[in-house]
C-alpha cells in the first residue's frame, strides 16, 4: 500500500513535443557533477549548453518513439525506450549532423560514448531507462524512486536496462532491483555500470 500511495502522491504525466527543451535541461542541470559530463565537455565555458542540446536530440526521439514520465510538473523526469525483438528502435533522424552540430568540438567525446553504450546494450527484448533525472533542488525526496515505480508496475513483467553514471545512483537501482554487471570506463577513467532488472520469466 505505501508504493502506492507514494506515486499516486506526485503528479506524473508524459511529456509532448512542447516540453522537450525544459526537459533537456532538466536532465543537464541534474547531471551537471557527474565525471563522464566533464570529459564529454573538458572546458566548463559553454558546457552546460552543449549537454542541454545533446540531450535535446535523445529527449525528442524518445518522446517520439518511447515515454518520457514528468514528475511534478519538472522537478524530475524518467525517459524510457522500448527495444522489442521483431522491430529495432530507429537511430534520432540525422543523427550524426544533429550530434556535430550540438556538440561542436567535443563531438568525438560523445561518439566514443555512444560507442561504449551500444557495444554494453542486451539483447532484446526490454525497456530501457536512458535518463532518471531530479532537479538538483528536490534530490533525496524520493521522487526518482516514484518515477520507477511507476513504470515498474506497467512493465508487464519484461525486463529493463540502464546504466547507472555513479556509484550513488547505482545503489538506488539496486534497490529497486536492477542488478550491476561489470563496469566499463571512458578514455579518462569516470565509470558506468550496466544495470539489469530481470522479467517476470527472468
Amino acid at each position: 500500500m505505501r508504493r502506492a500511495q507514494d506515486v499516486a502522491a506526485h503528479d506524473v504525466r508524459l511529456a509532448t513535443a512542447e516540453d522537450a527543451g525544459a526537459v533537456a535541461e532538466l536532465i543537464a542541470t541534474a547531471f551537471a557533477r557527474l565525471p563522464a559530463v566533464s570529459y564529454l565537455v573538458p572546458e566548463p565555458a559553454g558546457r552546460h549548453e552543449i549537454m542541454v542540446a545533446d540531450f535535446l536530440i535523445l529527449v525528442s526521439h524518445a518522446i517520439e518513439h518511447g515515454e518520457v514520465d514528468l514528475l511534478d510538473e519538472g522537478r524530475a523526469v524518467a525517459v524510457w525506450l522500448t527495444h522489442t525483438a521483431d522491430a529495432p528502435l530507429p537511430e534520432p533522424p540525422d543523427y550524426d549532423r544533429r550530434l556535430a552540430a550540438a556538440t561542436g568540438r567535443w563531438a568525438d567525446r560523445f561518439r566514443v560514448l555512444d560507442e561504449l553504450f551500444e557495444r554494453h546494450h542486451p539483447e532484446p527484448p526490454y525497456h530501457h531507462l536512458a535518463f532518471l533525472a531530479v532537479h538538483p533542488d528536490h534530490q533525496g525526496r524520493g521522487l526518482g524512486s516514484a518515477l520507477l515505480r511507476r513504470h515498474h508496475a506497467l512493465l508487464d513483467g519484461a525486463p529493463a536496462y540502464l546504466e547507472a553514471s555513479s556509484a550513488r545512483s547505482r545503489d538506488l537501482y539496486a534497490r529497486h532491483g536492477y542488478q550491476a554487471e561489470e563496469p566499463f570506463a571512458l578514455p579518462d577513467g569516470a565509470l558506468f555500470w550496466p544495470m539489469w532488472r530481470p522479467g517476470a520469466t527472468g
